[in-house]
């Protein structure tokens, strides 16, 4: 069962990431942004909001990684060609190997949310291809995002099928 929604207002108190609009080359046939294209900005938005927090975009060729290990969607809005929109996220906690996310995309022009993705996602030892724990100094940046995150005074709007293991 899965917790109510937080509004626009408490959600554009996070950073924005991933901030653009609606290219036309993502038009659907029904108008909107399809459906695959929620996914991706999200996800970008993701990787942005852990750059700061000792995860780069070149990882990889640094010999670390992050992988998805499972995704839950809701669609809450369309999204139309030359919406604003931005990703929000919100960390929610981490074990020694994995980390748990909520991924908000909002429409800033019609103030409203459009998307919510919730992450799991692991860290990967890439000369294995296997996880592995997350390095200190990105572990103690983890922690700091989720205790700050904790503070919000509104209720993560998890989907309940998701969590750390």
């Amino acid at each position: 069962m899965s917790t109510p929604h937080p509004t626009y207002e408490q959600l554009a108190t996070l950073p924005a990431y991933a901030e653009q609009p609606v290219p036309i080359a993502f038009e659907d046939a029904n108008g909107h942004l399809n459906v695959r294209h929620y996914t991706g900005i999200a996800s970008e938005g993701l990787d942005e909001s852990l750059v700061d927090l000792g995860i780069p975009q070149n990882w990889p060729a640094l010999g670390h990684a992050c992988f998805t290990a499972e995704h839950h969607l809701r669609y809450v809005a369309e999204l139309r060609t030359g919406d604003r929109m931005s990703a929000r996220v919100r960390l929610l906690g981490r074990s020694d190997r994995a980390a748990h996310a909520l991924v908000h995309l909002l429409d800033d022009t019609h103030q409203r949310l459009s998307y919510v993705m919730e992450e799991v996602f692991l860290h990967i030892d890439m000369t294995t291809r296997r996880t592995a724990p997350w390095p200190a100094e990105v572990a103690a940046g983890l922690d700091r995002r989720i205790g700050e995150h904790a503070e919000l005074p509104w209720e993560p709007d998890v989907s309940g099928c998701l969590g750390l293991r």
